[in-house]
């Protein structure tokens, strides 16, 4: 399997993300909607920093039961409860993501269709594992 990530030079460079990704073989994992949740079923806390944190730490959850890592994902969709800071999001994705510029689409919503109202965040997305 590869992956390539793309970045035209004719396009705007962001160490956040690629402008595109092309994979060559192997298998999909669509990884859906994450949120701040704890194991126990609370949220990691109150503020997008934590729940950011505890929804990256998620996926990796799921990743790992399949023998993948960040590595493997191509896609991510975040969403994100209008009024928050993407910055301190970013910051916080940091910390347990790393630097692996995926392509990206944030998008800020007024809410989320968890069952709880406090989610301030949601993430998916879209990893390619060997064949």
């Amino acid at each position: 399997m590869k992956i390539t990530h793309i970045n035209p030079d004719t396009l705007h460079k962001n160490p956040a993300f690629s402008q595109g990704v092309l994979v060559e073989g192997g298998k999909t994992l669509y990884i859906g909607g994450q949120n701040g949740f704890l194991p126990d079923g609370s949220l990691a806390g109150n503020d997008l920093a934590s729940q950011t944190e505890q929804a990256y730490k998620n996926m990796l959850e799921v990743l790992k039961s399949v023998g993948a890592s960040q590595e493997n994902v191509v896609k991510q969709n975040i969403y994100v409860v209008k009024g928050q800071s993407i910055q301190e999001g970013f910051a916080a994705a940091q910390k347990v993501w790393g630097n692996f510029p995926t392509a990206i689409s944030v998008l800020i919503v007024e809410s989320l269709g968890a069952l709880d109202a406090g989610v301030l965040v949601e993430i998916d997305a879209i990893a390619v594992i060997e064949a």
